[in-house]
């Protein structure tokens, strides 16, 4: 086991605080950090944004020696090891970038103890002189991000990765640390069965990302819908990712004639071109940068407003691990993609010279795509259930959500298509399930004697065709009647739900699938806005200033303005009007070690502010500004806006929740949209809240008192009413 200082467990949150300016651990961060404290291998599937980093980063700097950090992509390394720099940490990287005398100074701080993270490509990790070094050097522990990498079943296979395991045990026994945002269950077994960590502790956060909103075009008048969308989210960030470095290239010249700033980014660029574009679109110079979808980003940049797939991925997983690079701050992400066939064609030609196993596993990533683009499932549904993740409802924060497709009925359907995987003995995929039921002869179904099934052309007496039934099985997969066989790519096998529902069917709503392959209308295309993630609670003309402060002293230390402050934090300094070191060190993601290094040009701009426009910081007193609301009101809006629980908001103010409640309600009085449902949502259910609403709806007065004598009993309480008193008065008053 490594050493580890004895003061460490109980001093973790300190640390948390003190090096990154966050008073407590996101999900399992903690129980992570703990695992691998105590020398245990450690697996961790956690999506993009969730906070993945820190749960090597912050063990590495509490132990003794140094950590490896195995990590694929060298713009990846140079992001992280900037932002640990800036957070005063001692961390570097061993690539082929470096001159010898750059080399030589890593090595000497790795065997000196200084340097806590040591950034690694796997191929440097092979090479005789970087092993002999590491032998030598005080590691205490492994860490191998993007793992999904050594999985032949994963969107961005390297085969250097596979051979980690055996480079790790010949540096010394040392605890290893697996970290992946996209690892489906097949390809989380593999990767668990490569690195030799099949009894490794597993932690698997949920991969929703609540505040990205999916949708689909038709990639009809691809360009000109692509500048109508990018010139409504005029100054924010964005990705553009393109099939070709051609189509890269052509788009990126598209966006600067139409005013827009932006510069193109693959591998076809020299380094130095490279490196100069990334680091323009990190310091905020240009505002959207193309990439082909092959060479990938590596770019840990926190306020990305959107991603666009201007040609479709090769999987769900590059799809999802490329959209994850939105809204990683927890606001606005928006992820939009143009679809045609066309494209899903293009990438199958690319196939052809592949091995007869890459092939198959590339055709099935591209079905899975293609199902993904068509089916009218709520996309977050399909999206988890790819991964493995049940979602119980439709989220209502996609495309197919906002503008559902045409439904349709079904029961005794399901029932044939269930049968049909009970009878082929729960070994096929949805393509021969599909050719029974529609009698469709082939080779498969003859040699397997499928056509002497009960089942066999059942289908057809529906009149339906084969499309009908892929889609149909494939809805009932997402809504957990069937499930994929982890050990066999594709086949699908019946749950405890479907073999219930063959002995008590029941009506099921399905949608229809889509047809991109029609024109889209200009009447269409003007109606697909997407929503943004709600209004903002901060000064503006406040943060506007911080923002072109950020920009200037980020220029001047030569880093990207979100290693200085991101924009959560900023936001919350345009609301607390931070005015000293102590106020401004209790800002999240801020701490002392930040105020110390970038703070006096912020506090002064703040102070001065605070002096021209007459606000008064006092805490219990009313803020004299534009917007006229307390801070504690604008702290209200702003963690309801991010969906945090009414309980930890009224706990963070040292409110009692009949406080925080009459605050709510005076900010919606005042005229204040607020959308609870999150929270709502967890209390009561729909039919409740459909009840109460309808009250609100038809009642001559939103009088508390007078409701409860209506609906009386233990079935609502007084809470429930002013909740929904709330969203009633927010969507149908404000």
């Amino acid at each position: 086991m490594m050493q580890v200082d004895q003061t460490v467990h109980t001093t973790l949150r300190e640390r948390l605080k003190e090096i990154f300016g966050y008073n407590q651990f996101r999900g399992d961060q903690e129980a992570i950090i703990h695992s691998i404290l105590f020398g245990r291998n450690t697996f961790v599937i956690m999506p993009t944004g969730a906070g993945k980093s820190l749960c090597y980063q912050l063990p590495a700097i509490v132990s003794e020696g140094t950590a490896v950090v195995i990590s694929p992509l060298i713009a990846l390394m140079k992001n992280q090891v900037d932002q640990l720099n800036a957070f005063g940490i001692n961390a570097q990287f061993l690539n082929s970038t470096l001159s010898k005398t750059e080399m030589n100074r890593v090595k000497r701080d790795t065997l000196n103890g200084t340097l806590k993270l040591l950034y690694i490509a796997p191929e440097s990790l092979t090479k005789e002189e970087n092993l002999d070094f590491l032998k030598k050097a005080n590691i205490s522990f492994v860490a191998i991000d993007e793992a999904h990498c050594i999985s032949e079943w994963g969107h961005d296979f390297r085969p250097e990765y596979r051979k980690i395991r055996g480079i790790v045990d010949n540096i010394g026994n040392l605890p290893v640390i697996a970290l992946t945002a996209t690892a489906t269950p097949k390809v989380q077994q593999d990767i668990q069965k490569n690195l030799q960590m099949e009894d490794a502790d597993l932690y698997k956060t949920s991969f929703n990302r609540k505040n990205l909103y999916y949708e689909i075009k038709p990639k009809v008048d691809a360009k000109k819908q692509l500048i109508k969308y990018v010139k409504q989210n005029k100054g924010k960030s964005g990705i553009i990712y393109c099939l070709s470095r051609k189509t890269v290239e052509e788009i990126a010249e598209l966006l600067r004639v139409n005013d827009v700033k932006a510069l193109p980014y693959h591998a076809g660029l020299d380094p130095q071109t490279r490196m100069h574009n990334q680091d323009a679109f990190l310091n905020e110079d240009v505002d959207v940068v193309c990439a082909t979808i092959a060479f990938g980003m590596g770019i840990d940049k926190p306020d990305v407003r959107f991603v666009i797939h201007y040609d479709a991925p090769k999987s769900l997983e590059g799809y999802y691990q490329e959209t994850g690079r939105a809204g990683r701050d927890g606001l606005e992400g928006n992820c939009v993609m143009f679809y045609s066939y066309d494209d899903i064609q293009k990438l199958e030609k690319f196939n052809k010279d592949k091995s007869v196993t890459e092939r198959d596993n590339a055709k099935h990533l591209l079905g899975e795509m293609v199902s993904y683009a068509n089916l009218g499932v709520c996309r977050r549904r399909q999206l988890l259930g790819y991964f493995g993740e049940y979602l119980e409802k439709d989220c209502g924060f996609c495309d197919n959500c906002t503008k559902p497709s045409p439904t349709f009925k079904v029961q005794s359907e399901v029932v044939l298509a269930l049968q049909t995987v009970l009878q082929t003995d729960q070994r096929f995929d949805v393509s021969h399930l599909s050719d029974v039921l529609t009698a469709t002869s082939n080779q498969y179904v003859t040699s397997y004697e499928h056509n002497r099934l009960d089942v066999y052309g059942k289908g057809r007496e529906y009149n339906e065709t084969a499309e009908f039934w892929c889609s149909l099985i494939k809805q009932i997969t997402i809504y957990g009647y069937l499930e994929k066989d982890v050990d066999n790519y594709g086949i699908l096998k019946l749950t405890q739900r479907g073999l219930n529902y063959i002995e008590d069917p029941y009506p099921l709503t399905l949608a229809k699938d889509h047809n991109y392959d029609q024109v889209a209308t200009d009447d269409d295309d003007d109606k697909d806005t997407a929503p943004t993630s709600g209004g903002a609670a901060y000064d503006q003309e406040l943060l506007g200033l911080l923002k072109a402060l950020r920009k200037k002293v980020a220029k001047e230390k030569n880093l990207p303005p979100y290693v200085i402050f991101q924009d959560p934090s900023m936001e919350e300094m345009a609301t607390t009007y931070p005015t000293t070191r102590e106020e401004m060190a209790q800002v999240n993601g801020v701490g002392l070690g930040k105020v110390q290094k970038f703070g006096k040009p912020f506090i002064d701009l703040i102070a001065k502010y605070v002096a021209d426009n007459d606000i008064e910081t006092d805490k219990d007193v009313v803020i004299k500004s534009m917007v006229n609301k307390s801070k504690v009101k604008i702290y209200i809006i702003q963690q309801i806006d991010r969906k945090i629980d009414l309980d930890e908001i009224a706990e963070s103010k040292a409110l009692s929740m009949e406080d925080l409640m009459e605050e709510i309600e005076h900010i919606c009085y005042s005229g204040t949209r607020l959308n609870l449902d999150y929270y709502i949502n967890q209390v009561m259910d729909e039919d409740r809240q459909d009840e109460i609403f309808e009250y609100f709806m038809s009642a001559e007065t939103d009088n508390i008192a007078i409701a409860m004598t209506q609906f009386g009993g233990d079935d609502f309480t007084e809470q429930d009413l002013r909740l929904m008193r709330i969203k009633f008065l927010s969507e149908v008053a404000n």
